[in-house]
């Protein structure tokens, strides 16, 4: 017998489940299971078939720059290194977010608070048209209209700002340089980082919005103390996301990039490279020692990407708890 002083009897929870929740609850677990199946399968693939090379280069395919192979048929005279490859990778990508992220984020606010509403319906659709472009568009847009552009601006940056070593570079030739690889980057993934940033942005609480209102604030204040706060983790989500996407991005780097096989960290420079590309240049001709060379710098790009989604992760989960 209960009393006033003693807890009520703890009542257990119980969940029922249709038929039909549990086919749609079994299917949606083993299409996430397969998800996670098919990416073991694919590193498994590329482990398969490119161990030989880390087994006879060890970390020095990760360390060294050098790639040529002077016999096709003698695998002895092979000497394979993805370090310069992995620098531009992380450079390109790197510019690439550095200039999409401010575009991205002005757009996403003027869209979601300073639009007029047919005007964002129409910006939103057009969003979502151009993210889905293919590459090779880009590329080819970025060497025939872009590259000129980015030369001319290349020799004003150089001429201003060689003290820097960033900006310097030995002979004048600014073409096919990481710069323009960087930004046509930017242009690719802006898309995707605008579209994630408004998606979450028009998610912030309007009421809070609102009190600041009421309270004589403005709307850029009410927007600066609520919804950059509350989209921070949207906003680095699709940084990230788009980090991804340029760190893989295969064709349009190939066409503004001189593939050159030394570590470079002149963005101005004309000379580059990132793995995907080089997996692109040489997968045609390649003979069978060296396929199981791009196979293992593909297992490398797979793990680099694996790691920016891993990192991607922890820190919306941390940008979550603060806000």
């Amino acid at each position: 017998m209960q009393t006033l002083d003693t807890p009520p009897d703890q009542r257990e929870i119980k969940a029922y489940y249709t038929k039909v929740d549990k086919v749609f609850r079994g299917f949606v677990s083993a299409s996430a299971l397969f998800s996670l199946v098919v990416l073991v399968l694919i590193a498994a693939f590329l482990l398969y078939r490119g161990f030989e090379i880390f087994s006879d280069f060890g970390l020095g395919f990760i360390t060294n720059s050098k790639w040529e192979m002077l016999d096709p048929n003698d695998a002895a005279t092979a000497t394979f290194g993805i370090a310069a490859m992995l620098v531009g990778s992380v450079l390109t990508a790197t510019i690439a977010i550095i200039i999409a992220v401010p575009f991205a984020m002005a757009s996403a606010l003027f869209i979601e608070y300073y639009s007029p509403r047919r005007l964002r319906t129409a910006l939103t659709a057009l969003l979502d048209l151009v993210a889905a472009i293919p590459s090779v568009v880009y590329g080819i847009w970025g060497y025939v209209v872009l590259l000129p552009l980015v030369e001319d601006w290349s020799a004003t940056l150089n001429k201003y700002l060689d003290w820097i070593p960033l900006f310097a570079v030995r002979t004048p030739i600014f073409g096919r340089s990481p710069f323009l690889a960087g930004l046509l980057l930017a242009i690719m993934i802006l898309p995707i980082v605008t579209s994630v940033a408004r998606e979450v942005y028009s998610q912030a609480p309007r009421d809070l919005v609102d009190a600041t209102y009421a309270l004589g604030g403005t709307k850029w204040g009410g927007i600066k103390t609520v919804v950059l706060p509350f989209g921070k983790s949207g906003l680095v989500g699709g940084a990230m996301l788009g980090l991804g996407r340029a760190l893989g991005e295969t064709v349009a780097v190939y066409l503004t990039l001189n593939l050159v096989f030394e570590v470079n960290f002149k963005i101005l420079a004309s000379a580059g490279g990132n793995v995907a590309s080089l997996i692109a240049t040489k997968f045609g001709e390649a003979s069978a020692y060296e396929l199981k060379g791009l196979m293992a710098a593909g297992l490398v790009l797979f793990l680099v990407t694996l790691v920016v989604n891993f990192l991607a992760t922890i820190i919306v989960n941390r940008s979550r708890k603060i806000v």
